[in-house]
């Protein structure tokens, strides 16, 4: 073989190489979504958030209620005091005691439920994201789909690798089947 001929073989087998590499990477097709955006406009998230809040304004009224009745005790405590005895005086600080007690355990039970059903309801929701993602991706033969935070997980993507839009619309499309 020729010095020339080896050099033109040597050339084309680079040349297939790079084709081959540029193929092989080409198809590994890699986007993002911006899982702030995605979550905070998915339906399934806003109407629990709505439900949670409804909630929590019951949860409000039930301490508001509570308190008012340690503050109305307290208010007939200072006005009746004069004419009572120590015995009832006594009595009466211990039922204000009970009450404030009352109240206090009863606004920590219902900071630990908030909490509870908080985690829970977000839970259920990024179960339900993370599902329809993983369906995206496979029926849009995506090799991967990152997710963007407001923390900078991806410091750069060029312009198309977002399809967060797109995935929220058909999420919320499932979302609105169900």
């Amino acid at each position: 073989m020729s010095k020339s001929f080896q050099l033109v073989l040597m050339g084309a087998l680079i040349v297939a190489l790079g084709v081959l590499y540029y193929l092989h990477f080409s198809s590994q097709r890699v986007v993002y979504v911006d899982s702030t955006k995605l979550v905070n406009n998915y339906q399934g998230m806003i109407e629990a958030r709505k439900v949670f809040q409804q909630k929590s304004a019951t949860w409000k009224a039930n301490i508001d209620t509570l308190m008012s009745e340690v503050q109305n005790s307290i208010k007939d405590y200072e006005k009746e005091s004069g004419s009572m005895t120590e015995k009832e005086k006594e009595l009466s600080r211990e039922l204000i005691r009970t009450k404030q007690k009352q109240l206090a355990e009863y606004q920590k039970a219902m900071n630990d439920k908030a909490g509870q059903e908080d985690a829970q309801m977000t839970s259920q929701v990024l179960e339900q994201v993370n599902s329809y993602i993983k369906k995206y991706g496979e029926k849009h033969d995506y090799k991967i789909i990152l997710a963007a935070t407001q923390y900078g997980n991806i410091a750069y993507a060029a312009e198309g690798l977002d399809i967060t839009d797109d995935v929220l619309k058909g999420l919320n499309e499932e979302y609105a089947g169900q």
